[in-house]
């Protein structure tokens, strides 16, 4: 059930009349003038809540002879609430694919077609993609010498300098007694 799905139930849900009728459903297939009178409610309420209850594929119907029968979809209501709200929101995954755009327009931005870094951004959310970028340059978990750093780096802009410092300074890698790692999450 999709996000969108499940807002659309619960709205549905949110009514008193719809309620007594799904239990009625739960029970036994209706048609629309026996659900009427079981509930006390006239004909055309009982017709308008079942189209709402149909929308959202909480009920189905079926002709039977003069009657249309409508019966509870029993599938919509074997998932438990917590599975509902557990599942990734729809927007998640938008978003999270517009971040992954964000960054390859980033990256393009501010490397050439060589590879090369053309300057360093002064936004720091733009400078920590690019950080994360030359992170990859580095093997996890090997030691590298701080001249081992400042060669690697040039490969990519002169001011290693400033790039080491920001690597550590972000805790893309780490600096111990003149050595450097990479960090493990710096993936």
């Amino acid at each position: 059930m999709t996000e969108q799905e499940a807002v659309a139930l619960f709205k549905c849900l949110a009514d008193k009349s719809r309620l007594q009728i799904l239990r009625s459903l739960a029970q036994e297939d209706m048609y629309v003038e026996l659900l009427a009178e079981r509930l006390n409610l006239s004909a055309s309420t009982v017709s308008f809540h079942l189209k709402k209850l149909a929308e959202i594929g909480a009920v189905t119907s079926c002709k039977s002879q003069y009657y249309t029968m409508y019966s509870l979809h029993r599938e919509v209501f074997n998932q438990t609430i917590l599975s509902i709200i557990a599942q990734k929101p729809d927007e998640a995954e938008i978003q999270a694919q517009r971040e992954i755009t964000w960054k390859k327009k980033v990256l393009d931005s501010f490397f050439d077609k060589d590879g090369k870094l053309k300057t360093i951004p002064a936004q720091r959310k733009k400078r920590l993609i690019i950080l994360e970028q030359l992170a990859q340059a580095f093997e996890p978990g090997k030691t590298y010498s701080e001249r081992e750093v400042n060669i690697i780096i040039a490969d990519y802009h002169d001011d290693f300098c400033t790039l080491r410092r920001e690597l550590v300074d972000e805790g893309l890698m780490q600096r111990s007694d003149g050595t450097y790692q990479r960090n493990i999450q710096a993936s």
